[in-house]
């Protein structure tokens, strides 16, 4: 690969998006992995009193414009790989560095993200899902693209990642990497300095794990929340890539 392609994956919090940072950190064709860029900016600008405010905020920049700007040339390359929360892009903060990029989102039922969210953090509120902002992003490339951007769907990639990640990839422009189906276990140095807090499991995990089984009991809470989120999940899920085996599961 002559050229550097810089991917930028749009998730939302407790959406395996971590996970799938292991994943494409496996690939040989990798030459940087970013995660979360502009968390401090976010916390900086937003006041959101997250666990490990101090340090996340130490630890990156948190002027926007200049997290944006990395994140444009950001690698010399190969594929970089930028794992984006939706939700950290606040209404001041300018979209267009990433129409310069390789955007592709990923996505989980909103009853999941919430339940899993809230247990952690129960002060959430809808605009801290970022459904509504991966909305906001998916419909500016579809403007500028004229074609949806690919989106996949947590629950694909559980029911059967051999089959799901070799899609995404091709999605992506990408060669498929067998790869990408195992890692090592550990926390890596490009990991956020909140792993220490959020990464527990995907810390010791060395490739995806089970599919999910039975639906979360929800409290009202997050019921009003995932309520909420709903129908912005159900506009991205009519793009999601699915494999014939996963259309034919029942989710």
């Amino acid at each position: 690969m002559d050229e550097v392609l810089r991917i930028a994956m749009w998730s939302g919090p407790r959406n395996l998006s971590t996970a799938l940072m292991r994943s494409f950190g496996s690939r040989k064709d990798v030459s940087a992995v970013i995660d979360e860029p502009f968390y401090a900016a976010y916390l900086a600008a937003s006041g959101k009193a997250h666990p490990m405010r101090d340090e996340v905020v130490a630890s990156q920049s948190q002027d926007w414009r200049v997290v944006a700007q990395h994140c444009q040339c950001v690698g010399e390359a190969g594929v970089v790989y930028q794992k984006h929360m939706a939700q950290h892009m606040l209404a001041e903060f300018s979209w267009d560095w990433a129409m310069r990029l390789r955007n592709c989102f990923l996505i989980r039922e909103p009853e999941r993200v919430a339940a899993s969210f809230l247990a952690a953090w129960p002060r959430a509120g809808l605009e801290d899902l970022g459904f509504v902002q991966q909305v906001e992003l998916f419909d500016r490339l579809v403007d500028q693209l004229g074609h949806a951007p690919p989106v996949i769907d947590a629950a694909t990639i559980l029911h059967d990642p051999a089959t799901a990640m070799p899609l995404l990839c091709e999605a992506l422009g990408l060669g498929w990497d067998e790869n990408m189906l195992r890692w090592s276990p550990g926390l890596r140095h490009s990991d956020g300095v909140w792993a220490a807090h959020w990464y527990a499991s995907v810390e010791h995990s060395t490739g995806f794990a089970a599919p999910e089984a039975r639906p979360p009991v929800l409290d009202a809470a997050a019921r009003r929340l995932a309520d909420a989120a709903r129908p912005y999940y159900e506009r991205l899920a009519a793009y999601r890539i699915e494999s014939k085996s996963a259309q034919k599961s029942d989710r």
